[in-house]
């Protein structure tokens, strides 16, 4: 994106400059994944043999404000996440994120959802997904 300004009329240039940052803030690439921004919580996918792992950075989020739920390939991890000041502060800086948060992502496999385990320490969720059974590739044998 170029931004071209009138550089006789020193007023248009604000004007001109304040419109192309208004653009910027309107745009989503400030939620393009900057620290402190993007979606929450941040994670990390990966398989594990036939298997799949997920560990989620969920700090300042107690155990009992989160949910879960695992449907065919699809996880969901919901919360509430506290950061916020006393309710009569006067908030001088805010950077930390608050409020309910809800993130669903897809797995390239389906999931036994009974077989799910799921730790939360020390600000970090993790997720032991194990591949269902009958979506395992199987040999065949060629008569």
């Amino acid at each position: 994106m170029a931004f071209f300004f009138d550089l006789s009329d020193p007023f248009e240039t604000l004007l001109g400059f304040q419109q192309a940052l208004d653009q910027l803030r309107a745009s989503a690439w400030l939620d393009s994944g900057l620290s402190g921004q993007g979606s929450f919580p941040p994670l990390n996918v990966f398989r594990k043999d036939q298997d799949i792992v997920v560990i989620a950075e969920v700090p300042g989020v107690r155990k009992s404000d989160l949910q879960l739920e695992i449907k065919g390939n699809a996880i969901r991890i919901a919360g509430t996440k506290q950061a916020g000041p006393e309710e009569k502060a006067s908030v001088h800086r805010r950077e930390r994120r608050s409020g309910r948060f809800d993130r669903t992502i897809t797995l390239p496999i389906e999931i036994d959802a009974d077989a799910v385990k799921a730790e939360c320490r020390d600000g970090i969720l993790a997720l032991f997904l194990p591949r269902a059974e009958h979506d395992k590739p199987r040999a065949i044998t060629i008569n």
